[in-house]
């Protein structure tokens, strides 16, 4: 190999490999251009074979005049994936191949008997006993082997749709085979499901026959059972003995509480009398209408005998009488009172006796009871038994007339539908002529490359030495020199060159820079970092040229790291302009108007990590009546952010207080153009608000290196 000794290490040339090709370029080119052409020959030689397809949705179907819903337990597995993989199977079967095969006469068509043309090559292989004669099988074999090679039936994933693609080279008959397979399958399903209506009202017949027998002597031997054991049936569902033993029970109750009631006021009356008290506080004494009369009379007397009483002497005859009238009275209330006694007690004797008796009779009504409850387990296992039979008969009932109304009208609808028929295709699907002429050209691009690169190496002109002592070292040196003195001079620093170097730099270097503006918008960012203040008010006295000022303040913040807010409370609504991509987003005024949440009123800013609380467009006015809430927000967002920016616009001291609930804020007053005189108030002002920290923003350098001496 050239430049290359024997015994040394060599390593490959990537650079001499690529060059190799390039210089050969026209070559590769011709290569490329010769390949793609046989490939676009052979494509145009190949017969073109076209592809159709048909699509069907495996569904539950029934006739639209069946009033009676299935309760077939097979409907539930139709539609799970074992069965939509059996329907798959079952339109690849023979059965519906051979009827397709027979509908569409494909017998008469060559394309499905290709054997009976043969060919030399098959020939050749035929008689040296390496391919099997073709025609050794029958005709039939051989059109279904045929059919099956080119129709393709698979599932969709993900559905329950299957799909029946069919290829033949002629477009006609490929989309009129998919649409035959679809409709011999429906047509199969269909007559396999009117055979098992007609099979199962065959069945159904003598079963319901029998059923109607059976319910009849179940439902006669009820009826015997409740007449012998006098179970008649009663509205509550009970028995006649145990609703009889409810109502003497409910009675007795009620006659047991007269006869203590009775009894309680027969003794309120006795203890009356025996202690001598007032018998009129007694509701039995007081509503017997005897007792009021006499009651009404003694109390007549005694205000006559005490009217009397003062103009007449105790001897009197008129008092005496009237004394002797009164005495009469309440002996006769007494005697009253002893009759009411009497018959209180009366009332309780007669309700002691009933209740005797009708203890008397729930007696033996419990006994009836007890023997109607074994009686009545023998009447429900009749009632079970002729229960069962009844369902059993109306569900048999259900299904002879559904599959009678089905077999009757020839109608039974398979569970399956087209949803998509075949149509004749345009373009072939086989062969794609201009994807294997670009397969073929990339292919023959590389191989030719391939080929260049490996003769390349076998030459050893794409091979180099490793070790570079083989070349001379003076020239090695001088390049080395050459290439690096440039780099060096480059890459030299003012700190690392001699004393007369750096009066050279000197001389030729431009005058220093001014000293930077300590009130730039960089120079306030970076005291807001160091200060790490949570809020910051900005004050913009100019307008507009102020607010876009704290926008970039804000944006500086962003860029180095800090997490910021802007809240937009100029009025303009400039900052939401510079920020926002919506001017109609949600922000504050919607925020404390109530017409929006917190998290909605939150946006990212377009041009940097800043984000945005826009001014939004609720009414103004309304929201400045919630400003109390403010302070609130401020307090949510600093929590959240490292920093908060509220741009308040041309403010006054008195709107930022009620922003800020306490005076440990910065206030920042962005003044792009400083003017003196609103600089000096708005010191003051702030000054005498107890705002102890104010920093003036300024992007013009030389008012603001003149500040510190006006201000003084």
């Amino acid at each position: 190999m050239s430049g290359v000794t024997g015994n040394q290490d060599v390593d490959i040339d990537l650079g001499q490999l690529v060059r190799a090709v390039w210089a050969r370029r026209l070559k590769v080119l011709a290569v490329t251009l010769i390949g793609a052409g046989v490939a676009f020959a052979g494509a145009k030689m190949i017969s073109p074979k076209y592809s159709a397809e048909t699509r069907l949705l495996i569904e539950q179907r029934a006739p639209a005049f069946a009033n009676t819903q299935s309760n077939d337990g097979n409907a539930g597995p139709l539609l799970d994936e074992l069965n939509i993989a059996s329907q798959v199977q079952l339109l690849q079967s023979a059965d519906i191949i051979k009827k397709v095969i027979n509908s569409e006469k494909l017998y008469e068509l060559p394309e499905f008997d290709d054997a009976v043309k043969g060919s030399a090559l098959s020939d050749i292989l035929v008689a040296l006993h390496i391919k099997k004669n073709p025609l050794e099988n029958p005709r039939e074999e051989r059109v279904i082997d045929a059919f099956i090679e080119r129709l393709q039936v698979y599932q969709v994933p993900g559905s329950r749709v299957i799909g029946i693609t069919f290829t033949s080279k002629d477009p006609k008959i490929a989309a009129r085979i998919a649409n035959a397979m679809a409709n011999v399958y429906l047509a199969t399903q269909s007559g396999a499901k009117l055979d098992t209506n007609s099979e199962a009202t065959r069945w159904l017949e003598p079963e319901i026959d029998n059923l109607r027998q059976k319910v009849n002597d179940a439902e006669q031997k009820v009826a015997e059972y409740r007449a012998k054991h006098g179970l008649l049936p009663t509205n509550g569902g009970s028995n006649f003995p145990q609703q009889q033993l409810n109502d003497i029970s409910v009675e007795l109750t009620r006659v047991r509480g007269e006869k203590a009631n009775a009894e309680a006021r027969a003794q309120s009356v006795r203890n009356a009398l025996a202690s001598g008290e007032a018998s009129d506080t007694l509701p039995d004494i007081m509503s017997s209408q005897s007792m009021q009369r006499l009651k009404a009379t003694e109390s007549g007397l005694q205000s006559q005998i005490s009217d009397l009483s003062t103009s007449l002497l105790n001897n009197h005859p008129k008092l005496k009488s009237l004394r002797a009238q009164l005495a009469d009275i309440k002996t006769q209330i007494r005697q009253e009172t002893q009759k009411i006694l009497a018959s209180v007690e009366s009332e309780a004797k007669v309700a002691g006796l009933r209740a005797a008796e009708l203890e008397r009779q729930s007696g033996t009504l419990r006994a009836n009871s007890a023997q109607a409850g074994e009686d009545e387990v023998g009447l429900n296992a009749l009632q079970r038994e002729a229960n069962a039979q009844r369902q059993l008969l109306e569900t048999y009932l259900a299904r002879y007339r559904e599959a009678a109304s089905r077999a009757d009208s020839n109608s039974s609808p398979a569970d399956a539908r087209i949803v998509s028929r075949a149509i004749e295709p345009v373009d072939p699907y086989f062969p794609k002529v201009v994807p294997i002429v670009a397969v073929a050209a990339i292919a023959t691009l590389i191989m030719s490359a391939i080929v260049i690169m490996l003769a390349e190496l076998f030459s050893g002109r794409a091979l180099r030495p490793v070790d570079s002592s083989v070349e001379p070292a003076a020239p090695i040196e001088e390049k080395t020199q050459a290439t690096a003195a440039p780099k060096a001079k480059r890459d030299v620093k003012p700190s690392m060159l001699s004393a007369p170097v750096e009066e050279e730099l000197a001389q030729e270097a431009p005058a220093p820079l001014e000293e930077e503006n300590q009130f730039s918008i960089s120079s306030v960012a970076d005291y807001l970092t160091s200060s790490r203040a949570t809020l910051a008010v900005a004050i913009s006295p100019t307008g507009d040229d102020g607010s876009a000022a704290t926008v970039s303040l804000a944006r500086a913040l962003a860029d180095v790291g800090q997490r910021v807010v802007l809240v937009d409370m100029t009025g303009s609504g400039y900052p939401t302009e510079l920020m926002g991509d919506d001017p109609n987003a949600p922000g504050v005024t919607d925020l404390l108007c109530g017409a929006a949440a917190f998290g909605e009123t939150i946006h990212g800013d377009r041009d940097s990590d800043a984000h945005l609380i826009p001014q939004g467009i609720s009414d103004i006015r309304q929201a400045m009546r919630g400003a109390d809430r403010l302070s609130l927000l401020l307090d949510a967002l600093s929590s959240a952010y490292d920093l908060v920016i509220v741009e308040c616009g041309a403010a006054d001291v008195a709107g930022v207080s009620r922003l800020t609930r306490s005076k440990d804020v910065e206030i920042i007053l962005s003044m792009p153009h400083v003017i003196e005189e609103e600089f000096v108030f708005a010191m003051t002002e702030f000054e005498k608000a107890g705002y102890q920290s104010v920093v003036l923003m300024s992007g013009d350098e030389t008012i603001a290196q003149d500040l510190p001496r006006r201000a003084a």
